[in-house]
């Protein structure tokens, strides 16, 4: 009978979703003319709390008004859904070999937020003939229409398929913590970006520092040296103290945000929330869309 239950209300939020697409032309507030920002979240390491701040990033921009979509590209590891403690039927993988609909693949996470579960499907897409990829693109188009913001949750590292998807975001956001390797990793992938693209807009946030002191020498150490060296500014956007409510809201398998709404964590973030899109105000219209960013991802020319 559960199964059963799940599927119909699949069935409900699909056809939902279907409805606000086909009304959304008609509206001005979301003209099929604008197109959602794309937000990469990556990091030099592994072990940093990446995907923490997406998720709770995500959840925070949903209860700011926004429509958010998380595109869970890391390849190796995807543990999105872990923290949301949900299960996806689909991934994009099924997009491209089973025929199924974009609708089909997203699933419903807290606070409205939805989610898509990359898998190896970006890394499929590289390898599809031109028509095919067109195919699979315009189907990912119709995010435009259902989500002002789509959050991309990368691999750590510097490998090509987290550099592929640097380049084709809107702006980066690189978190690292104030451990000298999380640094020196935060570095390598600064300069690695930046060797053939020093227009990439990269916003350092510093999580799980002791204290104010150490979160702020570990954002002056990192700006200072990618300045001298790189030639490369990198924008603050801030900081997350240590908090053991993290800890406590993981092995809940549910975001801090919702878990501890009143923890210094979740205010800190909320603070990090506002200032992003304080910063970024009127620059959704300017974005290429979700469409854009697939193609760019691709290396598909005539966007």
């Amino acid at each position: 009978m559960s199964d059963q239950a799940e599927k119909l209300r699949k069935i409900i939020n699909n056809l939902k979703t279907r409805q606000i697409v086909e009304q959304l032309p008609s509206e001005d507030n979301h003209s099929s003319t604008r197109n959602c920002k794309v937000i990469t979240v990556t990091s030099g390491k592994g072990g940093v709390g990446k995907t923490n701040i997406s998720v709770n990033l995500a959840i925070n921009l949903s209860k700011m008004g926004y429509r958010v979509v998380i595109l869970d590209a890391d390849l190796g590891l995807a543990n999105i859904d872990i923290l949301f403690g949900i299960s996806p039927h689909y991934t994009l993988l099924d997009v491209i070999n089973d025929d199924k609909s974009i609708f089909d693949i997203l699933s419903d996470g807290p606070m409205n937020v939805k989610f898509i579960s990359g898998g190896s499907g970006v890394e499929e897409m590289t390898r599809l003939e031109k028509w095919q990829l067109e195919a699979i693109i315009e189907k990912m188009a119709s995010l435009d229409k259902i989500a002002d913001i789509v959050i991309v949750d990368t691999g750590a590292g510097i490998s090509e398929n987290v550099i592929r998807f640097i380049y084709a975001a809107d702006e980066v956001i690189l978190v690292t913590t104030p451990e000298p390797t999380a640094i020196m990793d935060a570095y390598a992938l600064v300069k690695t970006v930046t060797k053939e693209n020093k227009d990439v807009t990269i916003k350092l946030l510093v999580n799980r520092a002791e204290n104010i002191k150490e979160a702020l020498n570990a954002i002056n150490k990192l700006c200072f040296a990618t300045d001298t060296f790189l030639g490369v500014k990198l924008q603050q956007l801030g900081y997350v103290l240590y908090d053991t409510n993290v800890v406590k809201a993981v092995k809940q398998q549910e975001p801090f945000i919702l878990s501890f709404p009143k923890s210094l964590v979740s205010r800190q973030l909320n603070d990090i929330a506002h200032k992003l899109m304080q910063a970024d105000q009127g620059t959704v219209k300017k974005s290429l869309g979700i469409k854009g960013f697939f193609r760019k991802l691709t290396n598909l020319k005539n966007i």
